[in-house]
């Protein structure tokens, strides 16, 4: 029987105000562990309104603290990428002297763990965006092979990409020209179709919200690997994380 949510943990789950896919994080959740969100201003997705988005990063992490929670996930990966994940989070821990993991050091962090280095990308970026990723992703070793995905122009589009249309393109990718797939933004609906994905290429399948939950059990010590969402989740992959 369950003891109800948070018994383990309260994660503070700080997410971009136009995003429709905050629930993944909980859905792919041990039972206990609980995730409290509050909205970061975001109606666009260019480059500049990720900038915005944490303007005002420390009045709305100082609400989640109000709810006692153990720890801080800012979630977009975008954002933290452009923001500069640590002062992202040293911002959130002065604040509010709570704990704070952002979404693209658990991407990065998940990425060395699954040893990928040449992934193929989808995301439903747009293409100054997707340039930025790239670039980022190879100042930190990770050479994007290809890319793939609809330029959406809000999270509100992002979101209504349908978990499919997702695995369809990940089925037109080639898996000897790869070594993995990141499926990048917390925005998209992608948490049924993670064990498809794998199970069709052969190799390991990262994405935003699947990386931020495995880097928030990590984080927090939880020993629960949820399974049906990816083997990096289910903690194949857990001996060869980085650790810090």
């Amino acid at each position: 029987m369950s003891l109800g949510f948070g018994h383990l943990a309260r994660v503070g789950h700080l997410y971009p105000s136009g995003g429709l896919c905050d629930y993944e994080l909980q859905q792919m959740a041990p039972d206990g562990l609980q995730f409290i969100t509050t909205r970061l201003p975001f109606r666009r997705t260019g480059i500049a309104d990720d900038l915005r988005l944490v303007e005002d990063l420390e009045g709305h992490a100082e609400l989640l603290a109000d709810a006692g929670v153990g720890l801080v996930a800012v979630n977009c990966t975008a954002a933290t990428m452009l923001a500069g994940p640590a002062r992202v989070r040293e911002r959130v821990e002065q604040a509010t002297g709570i704990a704070a993991v952002t979404t693209i050091e658990a991407v990065l962090a998940a990425l060395v763990a699954a040893g990928i280095t040449r992934p193929a990308l989808l995301t439903p970026y747009p293409a100054e965006v997707v340039a930025a990723e790239v670039t980022y992703l190879r100042d930190h070793g990770v050479e994007v092979a290809t890319h793939r995905g609809p330029p959406c122009a809000t999270p509100v589009e992002q979101a209504l990409v349908e978990p499919a249309h997702w695995r369809d393109l990940a089925a037109g990718l080639d898996p000897a020209t790869i070594d993995g797939v990141l499926l990048s933004c917390a925005g998209i609906r992608i948490a049924p179709e993670l064990d498809r994905i794998e199970q069709s290429l052969g190799v390991p399948v990262v994405a935003s919200n699947q990386a931020l939950l495995w880097h928030v059990l990590r984080a927090l010590e939880l020993p629960d690997r949820p399974v049906g969402y990816g083997e990096l989740l289910a903690g194949r992959f857990d001996a060869a994380a980085p650790t810090g």
